[in-house]
């Protein structure tokens, strides 16, 4: 018998989908509006831990982990809760996953942990956060990229000068001085993407 893949439509009376700023204002990342028209992989993530975690529903959240959900289940994308409220900024949450047992070194397909991903926003707190609760900033993705590198990925595509941006620069590197000379897999070490001026010289190799 051949594999059939069936998608269930809905109807929904609000605007179905959307994009959200942070409030960095370097990023943005789409809210999990229903669409009209959703696979089954896109209803069990809006009815998920996933869903609740990307858009900051703390108490959602919550009541989910309470009922026993698993905060290392992982979507079908490959992410985990902590992924999500990671890359959206969500501190509250990030932190009531963590205490309730969610691995802050998980990796995507990608390679990618909770780390490379607020990083690559510049949400300081958050990188805060991971880093205290065991989160390694020498991990790399596929790429051979580690949070650091994503931080000037950032900077370079969005032109993000927030202070909390260059915060997120020094705190990592406070954590893991190290980092300025490691090379990603196109041979860049971090010094090599920063942009011109104090950053680059933070990260100026030593003599």
């Amino acid at each position: 018998m051949q594999n059939k893949v069936f998608r269930l439509i809905i109807t929904r009376p609000t605007s179905m989908s959307g994009v959200h700023h942070c409030g960095t204002g370097s990023c943005s990342h789409q809210v999990s509006y229903p669409s009209a028209h959703q696979t089954l992989d896109e209803m069990d993530f809006e009815r998920g831990i996933w869903s609740a975690a990307m858009d900051g529903d703390l108490e959602r959240v919550k009541s989910l982990l309470k009922k026993g959900v698993d905060p290392n289940i992982r979507a079908s994308a490959n992410y985990t809760a902590l992924h999500y409220a990671s890359r959206s900024g969500h501190e509250s949450v990030c932190k009531l996953l963590l205490q309730s047992g969610a691995c802050a070194n998980l990796q995507t397909l990608g390679g990618a942990t909770a780390l490379h991903r607020s990083a690559y926003c510049g949400h300081l707190d958050v990188v805060q956060l991971l880093l205290h609760h065991g989160a390694d900033p020498q991990i790399c993705d596929d790429d051979g990229s580690s949070p650091l590198h994503k931080y000037f990925v950032c900077w370079h595509m969005k032109q993000a000068a927030e202070q909390d941006h260059e915060e997120v620069c020094r705190l990592l590197l406070q954590y893991c001085p190290s980092l300025w000379g490691h090379p990603n897999n196109k041979s860049l070490v971090p010094y090599q993407l920063a942009p011109d001026g104090h950053l680059k010289e933070l990260l100026k190799p030593p003599q």
